[in-house]
C-alpha cells in the first residue's frame, strides 16, 4: 500500500468513526496548495465511502486570510459534510472562527477542522488510532467530569491555575454531529471556563497554537480570567504571545480548558496534534461563544499546552478526585 493510499483509509476510517459519513452524502474539502494531497486523500476517502466529494483552494495570493472568500460559502450548498484541511496560520484565526461560524449556522453540516494537518500526522499518528478504544476512554472523562465544579490544574513546570467550570459543559471531537463540530486529528474534551473564574500560574512548556513548540517555558499569570502577566527567557516569544492575546479586548479572557486523549497524538510543535496527547493538558485564550456557556467573544483564539499535569475536581457536594497525576489518566 502506497503513502497516499494510507492516508486516503486514514481519512476515511476518521470520516466514518469520528463524522458518521454514510454513501450518498457530500462532502465539501477546504485545502490549499500546501496541503494538495492531504485535501486529496480526504476527497479520495469520501468517495471510498460511497460520497459524493468536492475540493476547494484558498488563494495562495491573499493569504493570510482575514475574511471568507467570496466563492466559498456558496459551496455548502447541499453539502452534508465540510473538512478544513489546509496549513495552520496565528494570523488566520479571524478567518478561521468566521468559517467556522458560517459553516455552524447550518444546522444540516457536520464540520472536521484540522488546520495544520500534515502527511505525518494521517500517516503515522493521531489519525491512524483504535476509535473504540479512544472513544472508551473520553466517555469515561466526560462521566467524570459531571456535577464538576472547579478545577485545580498543577504541573512538574510550576503550573498552579484554579479554573470555574461550574455548569460549563465538557466537549468532544471523538463525536462530530451536526450540533457540534470538532478537530481531525479527534481525541480531547474540553469547556469553555467562566471567564472570570481562572486565577493562578499556567506554564507552558509544551506548544502554543500555531507558534509551535517553545524554547524555552512561558508563564502567565492570570487574574480573574484575564492574563496581567507573561514571563520567558525567551523574549520574542513574549512579545509575540502579547501581541496576538491583544488582538482585542477578549483576546487574553480565559476561553477553554482542554485534555488530550488520543493514544497516537505526539508532541511535534503543531497543537492541532500536540493538544490530543496523552499527558497533556492547554488552556486557550479568546474566543468560546460556542462552548456550553462560552460568552468569550474575541475574534481570534490562542491554546498553551502544558506536560505532565495533574488535574483535581472539586464538585458541586465539594467532594474532590484527582482525574489525571502526572499525566497519568486516572479514571
Amino acid at each position: 500500500m502506497s503513502d497516499f493510499e494510507k492516508m486516503v483509509e486514514a481519512a476515511k476510517q476518521a470520516m466514518i468513526h469520528t463524522m458518521n459519513l454514510r454513501s450518498g452524502e457530500t462532502v465539501l474539502i477546504v485545502t490549499d496548495s500546501r496541503r494538495k494531497t492531504v485535501g486529496e486523500a480526504f476527497a479520495r476517502a469520501a468517495e471510498a465511502a460511497g460520497a459524493v466529494s468536492e475540493l476547494y483552494f484558498l488563494p495562495d495570493k491573499k493569504r493570510p486570510l482575514s475574511e471568507i472568500p467570496e466563492d466559498l460559502p456558496r459551496l455548502l450548498s447541499g453539502k452534508n459534510v465540510v473538512i478544513n484541511a489546509f496549513i495552520g496560520m496565528a494570523e488566520e484565526t479571524p478567518f478561521r472562527i468566521k468559517w467556522i461560524k458560517k459553516v455552524t449556522e447550518h444546522r444540516d453540516k457536520r464540520l472536521g477542522h484540522a488546520p495544520g494537518i500534515t502527511e505525518d500526522m494521517m500517516l503515522h499518528g493521531p489519525m491512524n488510532v483504535d476509535y473504540a478504544q479512544m472513544n472508551d476512554l473520553v466517555n469515561r472523562m466526560l462521566a467524570a467530569m459531571k456535577n464538576a465544579k472547579i478545577a485545580q490544574v498543577t504541573s512538574p513546570a510550576g503550573t498552579n491555575l484554579t479554573l470555574n467550570i461550574e455548569d460549563r459543559g465538557f466537549m468532544t471531537d471523538v463525536y462530530i454531529t451536526n450540533e457540534h463540530w470538532g478537530n481531525l486529528p479527534a481525541g480531547e474534551i474540553w469547556c469553555g471556563p467562566h471567564e472570570d473564574g481562572a486565577d493562578g500560574v499556567f506554564v507552558c512548556d509544551g506548544s502554543i497554537g500555531d507558534i509551535g513548540m517553545v524554547k524555552k517555558p512561558l508563564k502567565i499569570t492570570v487574574e480573574r480570567g484575564k492574563i496581567v502577566n507573561l514571563e520567558s527567557e525567551d523574549t520574542e516569544l513574549v512579545a509575540r504571545v502579547r501581541e496576538l492575546t491583544s488582538v482585542d479586548e477578549w483576546a487574553s479572557v480565559i476561553g477553554e480548558l482542554g485534555i488530550g486523549l488520543n493514544p497516537g497524538a505526539r508532541i511535534t510543535g503543531n497543537l492541532l496534534e500536540d493538544e490530543k496527547a496523552f499527558h497533556t493538558i492547554h488552556i486557550a485564550f479568546g474566543n468560546n461563544d460556542e462552548m456550553p456557556g462560552g460568552k468569550n467573544p474575541s475574534q481570534t483564539h490562542r491554546d498553551f499546552l502544558t506536560k505532565n499535569p495533574t488535574l483535581v475536581v472539586t464538585y458541586k457536594d465539594e467532594s474532590q478526585r484527582t482525574l489525571i497525576e502526572d499525566g497519568e489518566v486516572r479514571v
